[in-house]
């Protein structure tokens, strides 16, 4: 018989819920709960209906001073610190809730997710592992994620100084170019119901 506690346990399978829901793969799934890779296996295909991807973790700290991801990594994890320091969450409560309301923030913008939940998950790993650290923009006094053990006295952020090519991605081109087309093939209608 089991020395289990059967309440601990539901707590788990509904931490690997709550995660899955969110995007979770399987790795994040194994190591923030107890149960096994089988149930796991099971849970995870039960609750969106197919098998866990497969593949490996983000491990590069860079993708994370990047323009665009700095920004919402940056989002976050100040709002992570901010549950754990100020409403008092325990780690995986204040990351679920942080994702959450990061994910609700940004599309309250309009904007797409740029951070995903695995690569939130590696991120607040990278926080714990003395990788990465907050440092505060010498003009918007915003914290932002850069490299652990980096120079702060000069930092200026990437939203008070955005690199020359920030915001011109394929797709927001491609998004003008349609725009554009769409307005062309509709002006000669236009013209002729004037």
């Amino acid at each position: 018989m089991s020395s289990k506690s059967l309440l601990v346990e539901m707590q788990q399978v509904q931490l690997a819920i709550d995660l899955i829901e969110l995007g979770a793969r399987l790795q994040v799934l194994e190591t923030e709960t107890d149960l096994s890779r089988a149930r796991l296996i099971r849970l995870f295909k039960e609750v969106r209906g197919m098998s866990p991807p497969k593949g490996m973790l983000p491990f590069s700290t860079d993708w994370f001073i990047t323009w665009m991801p700095n920004i919402h990594s940056s989002l976050f994890y100040n709002i992570f610190l901010r549950l754990q320091k100020d409403q008092g969450c325990e780690r995986m409560e204040a990351f679920i809730k942080a994702y959450r309301l990061y994910a609700e923030q940004v599309a309250i913008d309009g904007a797409e997710t740029v951070l995903g939940l695995t690569r939130a998950w590696t991120l607040v790993r990278f926080f714990e592992s003395d990788l990465l650290q907050l440092s505060a923009c010498t003009r918007c006094a915003g914290h932002f994620v850069a490299h652990a053990h980096s120079p702060t006295h000069d930092y200026v952020c990437g939203i008070c100084q955005p690199p020359s090519r920030a915001g011109k991605t394929r797709k927001r081109r491609q998004g003008v170019a349609d725009r554009v087309a769409a307005g062309a093939t509709s002006a000669p209608l236009d013209h002729r119901l004037a």
